[in-house]
């Protein structure tokens, strides 16, 4: 009964505070802008893609058509044979994509900093200038673009702050406490009834932005278990804050001190900590400028290709022994052709070496930051908003693999086919477009 008085008495005076009715409309304005900005990003890609779609099966078509004509051979550029497996498999358009997740809308996390769609072709890799970083998500704060992850981790707190602070600070310096302990036996079980009431109205009111938000992209329908996620974190986060403050307001005895040491907390928590952890990243694990990338791509290739032949050769048959038993090995006229075609898959294993060190390190700098988590809660809240919303950067290096397969096994059958000297007919290039758009 007791706690039913204590939440009337809370409930009308939160209807009298303009400030914490002011705080509390500000942060649903913001979340639900952050929701919108993350529905939006989630339909713009589901249009692109569906408009690639669209495109791969219009250009697919004009090759069947071809094949179905005899047209193999291109009138103004006649060196284009389709007949042989170098052009068919080059001509097939072919793109890996990663469909955004309905729980987008919850937090966009890298989604802009990465690409979501690439073209394959033989000299692709996963870190061509199309799948560099574009803009990461803090510095599109500052044009005016936020998601509902950032709402939850930086305004949460501070809409928390502004309900708690003057909770049994303003009884003190008015010198009811002793009052309050005799009717109420304890004054932590009367704080606790009264910070709970506004621990149930944010509780409440993120459930109500949580089932917006599912609502803009229908998760419900297309992501199982997602929902049930977001709202775990989100109502950990606020009990994680919660208690934090509880303390505070324990142990304090104004409202100017423990409005102070909120504010400073919430500083330290949420800034201080998150950019010292980056800043010691930045100084222990420098950024990989792929320097490294750039001249494999560059020089490495041009001495691979200065190789005498029968190195060059060796290559090949170590990478594909298939070749030293195929027609076109022992035939000379055919040789230094299939050898030239074949150049790609010795560039393409050079770039997987450079590639492969990048990862390590960014893999490194990622155990290096996991490692900070004990103190760096906001940013683990972050890491878990962004990978229950598949942008964390983890689903980026699976995307990446992906991508590297897809070209590998594009290259594979074209060097394996090139060597047995076979000739593509229209079902051979529809089988070439149905395996080669899978990964393995």
């Amino acid at each position: 009964m007791r706690g039913i008085m204590v939440f009337l008495y809370e409930w009308k005076h939160f209807l009298r505070s303009p400030f914490k009715l002011i705080a509390l409309l500000l942060f649903v304005i913001a979340a639900i802008n952050g929701l919108h900005n993350g529905s939006a990003l989630y339909k713009k890609q589901i249009t692109e893609i569906q408009k690639i779609q669209q495109n791969v099966k219009e250009q697919k078509q004009q090759f069947f058509t071809r094949y179905d004509e005899g047209k193999l051979i291109s009138e103004d550029r006649p060196w284009i044979d389709l007949s042989t497996p170098f052009w068919a498999i080059r001509s097939i358009p072919t793109y890996q994509i990663k469909a955004p997740s309905t729980a987008i809308v919850y937090s966009i996390g890298q989604a802009e900093q990465y690409g979501f769609y690439k073209r394959i072709s033989f000299w692709a890799s996963p870190y061509d200038a199309d799948m560099a970083e574009e803009i990461a998500n803090p510095e599109r704060l500052q044009t005016g673009t936020l998601d509902f992850a950032f709402a939850m981790l930086f305004l949460l707190p501070l809409l928390l702050l502004i309900l708690l602070f003057n909770l049994k600070s303003k009884e003190a310096e008015q010198g009811f406490l002793t009052l309050i302990e005799v009717q109420t036996a304890s004054k932590n079980k009367w704080l606790i009834s009264r910070m709970a009431f506004y621990l149930m109205l944010c509780a409440l009111v993120c459930l109500g932005l949580l089932l917006y938000g599912a609502m803009l992209t229908n998760v419900f329908e297309t992501t199982s278990g997602i929902f049930g996620q977001m709202i775990f974190y989100s109502l950990l986060y606020l009990v994680f804050w919660s208690v934090i403050y509880f303390f505070v307001l324990k142990y304090g005895k104004s409202i100017l001190g423990n409005t102070l040491q909120m504010i400073g907390i919430w500083l330290l928590l949420a800034f201080i900590i998150p950019a010292l952890v980056h800043q010691g990243v930045s100084i222990v694990k420098p950024t990989n400028l792929m320097t490294d990338f750039i001249d494999t791509d560059r020089e490495k290739r041009q001495e691979l290709f200065d190789q005498p032949d029968s190195i060059f050769q060796e290559k090949l048959n170590v990478l594909f022994p298939p070749i030293e038993h195929s027609p076109v090995f022992k035939d000379k006229t055919k040789i230094d052709r299939a050898r030239s075609q074949s150049a790609i898959a010795l560039v393409n294993e050079l770039k997987k070496e450079s590639i492969q060190r990048i990862e390590m390190e960014n893999n490194d700098k990622n155990s290096w930051i996991k490692s900070t988590f004990w103190f760096n809660p906001v940013s683990f809240f972050q890491n878990r908003f962004n990978a229950i919303s598949t942008t964390h950067y983890e689903n980026y290096e699976t995307y990446r693999k992906d991508i590297q397969a897809m070209i590998d096994k594009r290259i594979e059958v074209l060097v394996l086919d090139i060597w047995n000297n076979k000739k593509v007919n229209k079902e051979d290039f529809i089988k070439y477009t149905e395996m080669l758009s899978k990964v393995k």
